[in-house]
């Protein structure tokens, strides 16, 4: 069903399939990367990433961030938590839940695939579009995924 975006007509549904398929196809490719250099997939190194930025975060905290189920977010941490990479700490003001934090391990470990990511994703990226594009591809997902957020749309019941 074609739509008008400032004028231009869009087939939303190609837009979906296309945005869905270059996700999977960068993800993938990444996943790739990651499991080769660091011995870790993309998801892992998502939720290691996130919690060196944000100390203290708990397992809902990730779960919204990625807009994924609480179980399947808790059942992620537990295998990073067996591997040694992250640590649940009590939560003084709530003792139902438990405070993530990187071990030292953890800590090198997204450090060292870090660099694998960006050096990866920047080949996929800068070898498939010019510049202006992808500025503009960032700048209307960023809206869109603001707006979908604000919205609360897609947001995991469970």
């Amino acid at each position: 069903m074609a739509s008008t975006l400032s004028g231009d007509p869009v087939d939303l549904s190609d837009f979906f399939a296309d945005l869905v398929r270059c996700e999977t196809r960068l993800y993938n490719a990444l996943n790739d990367v990651l499991r080769e250099r660091h011995g870790i997939v993309t998801s892992q190194f998502e939720f290691l990433r996130h919690l060196r930025d944000h100390p203290g975060a708990r397992v809902a905290d990730l779960a919204a961030e990625f807009a994924i189920g609480i179980g399947a977010t808790s059942k992620g941490v537990d295998r990073l938590e067996r591997q040694g990479w992250v640590a649940r700490r009590p939560n003084p003001s709530d003792r139902r839940s438990s405070l993530l934090a990187l071990t030292d391990d953890g800590l090198r470990l997204v450090d060292a695939a870090e660099a694998s990511f960006t050096e990866r994703l920047t080949e996929l990226i800068a070898g498939g579009i010019e510049a202006s594009p992808v500025a503009a591809a960032a700048r209307a997902l960023s809206e869109l995924r603001t707006s979908l957020e604000r919205n609360q749309v897609g947001t995991p019941t469970g």
